[in-house]
């Protein structure tokens, strides 16, 4: 019932078509059906009486009522289209809007194939169910209901025909419906495993071509298309059994109806015209019972869709506005105060952290402070919790202890927008969009001038490699930036973050794919020309952080030291053997250390 509730307040604006659709179906069901009835009267009234007038009066009729069943079938075509298509926009708009607010954990949820499919094929599925719903589910029931009426009003005796078939075609439905549904209810998890394989080579092309990996992909392809295969081999093989049950059952009430029907007229106790009615109702009934064992089909199989798109729809974000938040963050101070923050993950993939049934801690009792306008370097191993200390100051996830003050004040007290917008974040793995150099920087302000762009690409080292394009800074980014370098790509994300004027500005191992040189410029730069920014540096290399303020060194989740690059060297064994192993060996660290 919440799922049909869900599903419900989507049709919105198109209500009114909606209830429109099954209103025209029942007038042009209606229509259709007293034509048989009327053909009668002029079978046996007109051509069996000899009576030109009765055939014109009744042919006029026929006529008008065959013209007015087609103006009502438009009509009801017509409005239920417009109902379903905008029924199926609404869904996507409100799935769409609905993932925007999820946090990360909510996004975990999902995979990425699995909610492309939700906002596609499964949504394709309940548009067209929709549809069905809004002319078949009506037309059929109801022209099955009128059609056994008449047949009864004609003749109850023969009547009897109709009602033996009417089970056994039933009964034969229902053992293929059961079974059919099934199989649909398992192709859309076939569609989720299609689709992510189709998502990972296309956006991993490059990686497979340069392994060779081509045969080895195809291979995982087929595997996933002939799953999906055999399951709609089996669901269709099934349900093409019900045209030769469809068949049989016809076939079998027209010889029964014409033994007993050629009896009656004989005996006088029936009609020529009411035997030819009958004729027309029996396929009629038969035909509305095929239509109904169709659309439980369709019900089935759309149901299964139903519910995964409502579960997107119904997902409450983990993260949400207070009930009366700040909407102004004084300065770009940062303090953690026994933060502990845990992951939904299996317990013993990690033993040494502190872990609670299906949840462990990634970060523990983690307490520092940093001063607006600070510098602050973030070193540690990969799985030390860098990226999860920065991704709560901007509430991306939110602490299972302890606060995060951004401002002085806790960030669960703030406007999302504003905290975010207050803080800039640079991803080691950014993304850029599809459009121009300066589409992609105007992300971080809209209202952006060129000037602005500039002067933001200036900082980040990027406006000469710009200004060195065909286009300059109109030069269009191809999806996902792949005709740029990683290190190109990096600073212009750089650039993008600094065009917020941000309060604080995280760099989440953003320059790593920089030269040693280009990530000493920008970070003088930033020490230069951004006196008044917090700054959060994460980054593998001691050279990325030894001159900044002081130096946050992560191990495990918890903090292993925090103070000047001087002072750690001398004071800090983790500390020192990560500086000793990248100045003797000329490398990133980024693996256990012996300490």
């Amino acid at each position: 019932m919440q799922t049909l509730k869900i599903l419900y307040n989507q049709i919105g604006q198109y209500k009114p078509a909606a209830a429109a659709t099954p209103l025209l179906t029942a007038l042009e069901v209606v229509t259709d059906v007293l034509i048989p009835y009327v053909t009668a009267l002029l079978i046996d009234r007109g051509i069996m009486a000899a009576n030109p007038q009765a055939v014109c009066k009744y042919g006029l009729l026929m006529v008008a009522m065959a013209f007015l069943s087609l103006l009502l079938g438009i009509a009801a075509g017509r409005v239920s289209a417009y109902a379903s298509t905008g029924f199926a926009s609404n869904l996507r708009r409100a799935m769409y809007r609905n993932i925007q607010r999820f946090a990360f954990s909510d996004i975990d949820k999902y995979s990425t194939s699995g909610l492309v499919t939700r906002m596609t094929t499964d949504v394709n599925s309940l548009q067209n169910a929709f549809q069905q719903i809004l002319r078949i589910t009506v037309r059929a029931p109801f022209r099955l209901l009128l059609s056994v009426v008449m047949c009864l009003v004609i003749d109850p005796r023969l009547s009897l025909i109709f009602i033996i078939a009417m089970a056994v075609l039933g009964v034969s439905l229902y053992f293929i419906i059961s079974r059919v549904a099934r199989l649909f209810q398992q192709v859309y998890v076939k569609y989720d495993e299609l689709n992510q394989r189709v998502q990972e080579n296309v956006t991993g092309i490059r990686v497979v071509k340069a392994f060779v990996r081509e045969d080895y992909e195809n291979r995982k392809f087929a595997q996933a298309a002939d799953a999906l295969y055999q399951l709609y081999t089996k669901a269709e093989s099934l349900m093409a059994l019900n045209h030769p049950v469809m068949n049989m059952v016809v076939y079998g009430c027209i010889i029964a109806l014409s033994w007993w029907g050629a009896h009656f007229v004989v005996d006088g106790t029936l009609t020529t015209g009411e035997l030819t009615s009958l004729f027309t109702y029996v396929m009629s009934i038969l035909q509305s019972l095929m239509m109904l064992s169709m659309i439980f089909v369709m019900l089935t199989q759309s149901a299964a869709a139903a519910r995964r798109v409502s579960e997107v729809i119904s997902q409450l974000p983990s993260i949400t506005n207070p009930a009366h938040p700040l909407t102004t963050v004084a300065d770009g101070s940062v303090e953690f105060r026994q933060v502990r923050f845990d992951y939904e993950v299996p317990s013993n993939l990690h033993p040494k952290r502190e872990a609670t049934g299906s949840r462990r801690s990634a970060l523990y009792n983690v307490s520092f402070k940093v001063g607006s306008g600070q510098t602050i370097g973030i070193i540690g191993g990969t799985g030390s919790g860098k990226s999860t200390l920065v991704s709560l100051i901007s509430r991306l996830h939110d602490t299972a202890q302890g606060q995060v003050l951004v401002g002085g004040h806790d960030v669960r007290e703030y406007d999302l927008t504003t905290l975010r917008n207050a803080v800039s974040v640079v991803l080691q793995q950014n993304t850029l969009f599809s459009g121009t150099v300066l589409d992609n920087l105007r992300w971080g302000r809209s209202e952006a001038t060129l000037e602005e762009c500039r002067e933001a690409c200036r900082l980040a080292q990027a406006d000469d490699f710009i200004m060195d394009m065909p286009q300059q800074y109109d030069t269009r980014i191809e999806q996902g930036g792949t005709n740029v370098s990683g290190g190109q790509k990096q600073r212009i994300c750089i650039a993008r973050a600094l065009l917020k004027r941000p309060r604080i500005l995280i760099l989440d191992d953003s320059t790593s794919a920089c030269d040693t040189r280009t990530d000493a410029l920008i970070q003088r730069a930033f020490r230069e020309q951004l006196p008044q920014t917090t700054k959060l540096i994460i980054a593998q290399r001691i050279s990325s952080v030894q001159h900044c303020d002081r130096i946050l060194v992560m191990d495990n989740g918890v903090v292993a030291g925090f103070d000047t690059h001087e002072h750690l060297l001398a004071n800090n064994a983790l500390y020192r053997e990560i500086y000793d192993l990248q100045t003797q060996n000329t490398g990133d660290f980024d693996g256990k250390l012996r300490h």
